[in-house]
């Protein structure tokens, strides 16, 4: 019993951890990027949906409030028309922000391992 414990901890300590340590920076990049990279495309179609502007856009030029005069067509088309401008400011706002934070995914390995060096070269010197 004792070599069966003693071959399953080297076994669980060099594969596992070793492994899993040395494959991390692979899926990072590879599989751990796609996810990420489709987390973002999906929050961003998610909050276009969510502002409808493809809704605005599409009733531009139908009257509110059943006013087919020529003063209530105006009214309308450039009400929506506003609220398509601050819709679109809104989500060009998000998809910024959203890629932000998957260049963040991106380079917080690169930082982090820069930290490291820099921290690991300043202690002795």
């Amino acid at each position: 019993m004792p070599n069966n414990i003693a071959y399953t901890s080297v076994r669980y300590i060099i594969i596992d951890l070793i492994g899993d340590i040395l494959y991390w920076p692979l899926w990072w990049y590879s599989k751990g990027l796609a996810k990420v990279g489709l987390v973002c495309l999906r929050e961003i179609k998610n909050q276009a949906e969510v502002l409808g502007i493809a809704i605005w856009v599409k009733n531009l030029f139908t009257p509110m409030f059943g006013q087919y005069d020529l003063e209530g067509r105006i009214i309308s088309f450039f009400a929506r028309l506003i609220q398509i401008i601050v819709r679109s400011i809104l989500l060009l706002f998000w998809v910024i922000l959203v890629l932000i934070l998957f260049l963040a995914w991106i380079l917080l390995p690169i930082l982090v391992i820069y930290e490291i060096i820099a921290n690991f070269l300043w202690l002795f010197s």
